[in-house]
C-alpha cells in the first residue's frame, strides 16, 4: 500500500464568494447613506420652516415697534443686514404732497435682502444662504417729518394694499395683494446670495420667479426642480397686530 500525505481543506473564502459579501457591504452602505441623507435632508427642511416662521414673527414685531416693516438690506455686500436707506429727494408716490427735510429717508430698493441685524436674527438659511426679501414701499419707507407733525404713526392705512403675489405654479393666485415676501431658496440655493454677497447662478422655471425681483412668487410642494421655502406677511395679520399696539386705525 502506497503512503499519501493527508489532504488538509482549505477554510478560506473563493473569489467568487468574497465579490458577493462586496457587493452586499456595498449596496448596504449605500442604502444606509442614501437613508442618513434623506434623514438629514428632512432634519435641514425642518429647521428652515423653523427659521422661516422666527422671520415672519420678528418682521411683525419690527412693525409693531416701528409703524413699518423693514427696508431690504443690500444683497451685494459682503458686510450687510442693516436696511438700505437713501435720502428721499426723488420721493416715492405716497410722499407726494409732502416735503422732504435733509434728515428724511427712504428705503433704497424694494427687492433685496433680509435685513437680519435690524431684526436681531442669523444671516443665513439652514443651508447657509442670505434669504431673498421683497417690501413694498408703501409698507417700509421711514415716516419723514413732515408726516409725524401730520398726526402719521404708521407708513400704512388699513385700506393700504400689497401689491406681491404668491401662485402654486401653474398660474394661479394662492394669496394677493401681499406687502412682503420672505424666500428660502432651499439646498440647491439657485438664485440665492451667499453671505460674500455674490448671487448663485442656476435658477430656472419656478426657482427663477422666486430670484427674478418682480412681484410674482411661486410656493408650492418641492419637486425635482423646484426646492425653495417661501413664507409672507399675511396683510390682515400685519394690520391686526398693529391695531392691538394702537398705532392703527
Amino acid at each position: 500500500m502506497n503512503w499519501q500525505p493527508p489532504r488538509y481543506k482549505h477554510a478560506g473564502f473563493t473569489l467568487v464568494e468574497l465579490t458577493i459579501v462586496l457587493v452586499i457591504v456595498t449596496l448596504l452602505s449605500g442604502g444606509l447613506m442614501m437613508g442618513l441623507s434623506s434623514q438629514r435632508e428632512q432634519t435641514m427642511n425642518k429647521e428652515a420652516h423653523q427659521q422661516l416662521d422666527l422671520v415672519r414673527d420678528a418682521l411683525l414685531g419690527f412693525a409693531m415697534s416701528n409703524g413699518r416693516l423693514p427696508c431690504p438690506a443690500n444683497p451685494n455686500i459682503a458686510a450687510g443686514g442693516i436696511e438700505e436707506l437713501q435720502l428721499c429727494a426723488a420721493k416715492h408716490s405716497h410722499l407726494i404732497g409732502y416735503d422732504c427735510i435733509a434728515a428724511d429717508n427712504q428705503c433704497v430698493r424694494e427687492h433685496g435682502a433680509l435685513p437680519w441685524l435690524a431684526l436681531g436674527l442669523k444671516e443665513s438659511d439652514a443651508w447657509g444662504n442670505r434669504y431673498t426679501y421683497f417690501v413694498g414701499y408703501e409698507f417700509s419707507d421711514p415716516l419723514i417729518k413732515a408726516e409725524i407733525d401730520a398726526g402719521r404713526r404708521t407708513r400704512f392705512k388699513l385700506d393700504t394694499l400689497g401689491r406681491a403675489r404668491i401662485q402654486n405654479g401653474a398660474g394661479q393666485d394662492i394669496a394677493s395683494a401681499i406687502p412682503a415676501v420672505i424666500v428660502s431658496h432651499g439646498s440647491r440655493g439657485a438664485g440665492a446670495y451667499l453671505p460674500s454677497g455674490t448671487q448663485l447662478p442656476g435658477a430656472a422655471g419656478d426657482e427663477a420667479e422666486n430670484a427674478d425681483a418682480d412681484l410674482t412668487f411661486i410656493s408650492h410642494t418641492p419637486t425635482d426642480t423646484f426646492d425653495d421655502l417661501v413664507t409672507w406677511i399675511i396683510p390682515t395679520v400685519l394690520k391686526s397686530r398693529m391695531v392691538a399696539v394702537g398705532k392703527l386705525p
